[in-house]
């Protein structure tokens, strides 16, 4: 089964169990996302890559001109551990990291949470690859990714209990499109997944395809 099927398969199940009140709330917020510019605001292919520096979950800082020192980069954009959808994602590209870096190829995944909540998230899914805190979202801003939830959704979320002033450290109210990137040594993006529906993710055998692509 591809990624986007299980996501699918996944959404259908779930939306039941979510109260109807906030479920109306989140699909009027996702129509009005998608009827925006916002993915037109996303970088795509063709655009240099804007270069960062984030923590690690683990404290280390972490620079995209030393990744692409070693090899291509694997860019990932997700919106928090508290995101079934992510770690649906996140999972998927767990299981074909062996493939990436078969590639030579070095896989990140960036998302606002602080980096103590990354490391929970690297820990419970045996995370291989780098997992980085863009507290502030300023990284996910330079990409073109970053928006501001309307405040009826960011009610639903408190009511369904995610807690996003904490896990986001004091910026409960921006998150990143969900968006992967493939960025050349030269640091120019050569493949490029946005999409302002957080159900759909970026396929791990199109990633694949994009890295050989560079070869």
């Amino acid at each position: 089964m591809s990624l986007n099927a299980e996501l699918r398969a996944f959404h259908e199940a779930r939306r039941l169990e979510i109260p109807a009140e906030i479920r109306q709330v989140m699909q009027r917020a996702d129509a009005e996302l998608a009827a925006s510019d916002q993915a037109d605001r996303a970088l795509a292919t063709g655009a240099q890559a804007p270069r960062f520096t984030l923590p690690s979950a683990t404290g280390e800082a972490v620079a995209l001109d030393q990744l692409l020192d070693r090899g291509p980069v694997v860019l990932t954009f997700y919106r928090g551990s508290w995101c079934p959808y992510c770690n649906l994602a996140l999972r998927s590209l767990q299981q074909h990291h062996g493939e990436i870096t078969d590639r030579g190829a070095h896989l990140v995944a960036v998302s606002p949470q602080v980096p103590d909540e990354s490391l929970s998230l690297a820990e419970k899914h045996a995370l291989d690859f780098t997992v980085l805190s863009d507290v502030g979202s300023e990284t996910a801003t330079a990409y073109g990714l970053a928006f501001e939830l309307p405040d009826d959704l960011a009610a639903a979320y408190d009511k369904l209990g995610i807690a996003l002033d904490r896990v986001n450290g004091g910026h409960p109210r921006t998150l990143p499109v969900p968006a992967t990137y493939v960025i050349d040594q030269g640091g120019v993006i050569r493949w490029a997944f946005a999409d302002t529906d957080y159900t759909k993710r970026a396929e791990p055998a199109d990633i694949l395809t994009a890295l050989d692509a560079l070869r």
